[in-house]
């Protein structure tokens, strides 16, 4: 389903599914601050808000809608409400360019009962698209990780025969699904529409979401959802950056300016500075991939020789697993002076001297060393 000419669409939902995240309150400031990042970057669509909670709410989702429409934004503003009438109402009043929907069929639900439901959300989005021609509306099918593959099937089928249906998501609400489960639904849903475009949203209560995505976009979704630092309800969702950057590695292509890795540090600190203040919790701490410290700290010498990650400044650790070449890299980066013709010896020292203190070395231990080899 890959191939050098597909390219997805991307909604970033770090202001919706955010807000989800330890209560988190994004204020007119912040969101139009994510939203012109957003754009900086390249995102397709930024989904805003959830209008219908509150008429506060609705005002900034309102808000940041007209700043993207006065200056002339690329980018395409969404908002999120249930599959209801007078949440549809509230949509369209916002003025963003594309309502987002949310529907749950409960568990029991008879054939008649799903064909109903079906029937009044084509009516629904009739009524949204005469108020509102040019809006792309998307349908969230809750969960498919927990809903009959054969009814989930039925309701793909449908739904792709109402014309004024443009996206419909998938999420695995629940977190609860794996990759293989995802390739195998996604595929057969993907074979099985004509005109919509299928969205992936996945929760990351197993640390699968970002896999589950990708996954998801290569057995034949044509939009991902996800959100910076995966922020979002409970564990969160996909990370924005890190599953389209693997995309792209996979040939799949995306809006976004995935090489401009300081555009896409600064938003993801200053999401994150928003995060610490209101929570206390730092996630871009030492483990977080990419943009955190970890991954540019080395042990093992065949680690020494090659760039990972966003890697500007390594850092080199000495402890028995060492090898010759990091522990040159580490001698140059901390200025220690040393003969050539010594790094085989000192190389062997270091890491028998580590074993015996039963920890790494430091600068003042490899010096000792060196001095100690010296005479």
């Amino acid at each position: 389903m890959g191939g050098p000419d597909r390219q997805i669409r991307i909604i970033d939902e770090t202001l919706r599914e955010g807000m989800q995240f330890h209560g988190l309150v994004f204020s007119l400031e912040q969101r139009i601050k994510i939203l012109e990042f957003q754009e900086m970057l390249g995102v397709d669509i930024c989904q805003a808000g959830y209008p219908p909670a509150l008429d506060r709410e609705a005002e900034i989702v309102r808000q940041t809608a007209a700043h993207a429409r006065v200056n002339n934004m690329h980018i395409r503003t969404a908002a999120l409400g249930r599959a209801l009438r007078q949440d549809a109402e509230t949509l369209v009043d916002t003025c963003v360019d594309d309502p987002h929907f949310h529907f749950h069929l409960k568990k029991g639900t008879g054939r008649p009962g799903v064909d109903r439901a079906l029937e009044e959300l084509c009516d629904l989005f009739a009524r949204v698209k005469a108020q509102r021609p040019d809006a792309r509306i998307s349908l969230a099918m809750l969960d498919i990780g927990r809903t009959d593959p054969d009814l989930l099937s039925r309701c793909v089928e449908t739904l792709d025969q109402c014309p004024h249906l443009a996206i419909l998501s998938l999420p695995d609400t629940s977190g609860i699904m794996v990759p293989d489960q995802i390739r195998d639904r996604i595929t057969r849903l993907a074979g099985k529409v004509k005109r919509l475009r299928l969205a992936v949203h996945c929760h990351n209560d197993y640390g699968m979401a970002s896999a589950n995505t990708l996954t998801g976009i290569l057995a034949g979704a044509a939009v991902m959802e996800a959100s910076v630092l995966g922020i979002g309800e409970r564990n969160g969702i996909a990370d924005l950056y890190i599953t389209a950057k693997r995309l792209r590695s996979q040939g799949i292509k995306t809006g976004m300016d995935l090489d401009n890795i300081d555009g896409f540090r600064a938003y993801y600190t200053y999401v994150n500075s928003i995060v610490t203040e209101q929570t206390g919790l730092d996630l871009m701490d030492y483990r977080c991939p990419v943009f955190g410290a970890g991954v540019k700290t080395h042990v093992a010498g065949t680690h020494a020789g090659g760039r990972f990650g966003t890697v500007r400044d390594e850092h080199f650790y000495l402890n028995p697993l060492c090898g010759r070449q990091l522990v040159k890299k580490y001698l140059d980066r901390n200025s220690i002076p040393y003969q050539s013709g010594m790094l085989e010896k000192i190389t062997e020292t270091v890491k028998s001297g580590s074993m015996d203190a039963g920890r790494r070395l430091n600068r003042d231990d490899v010096l000792r060393i060196i001095s100690g080899l010296g005479e």
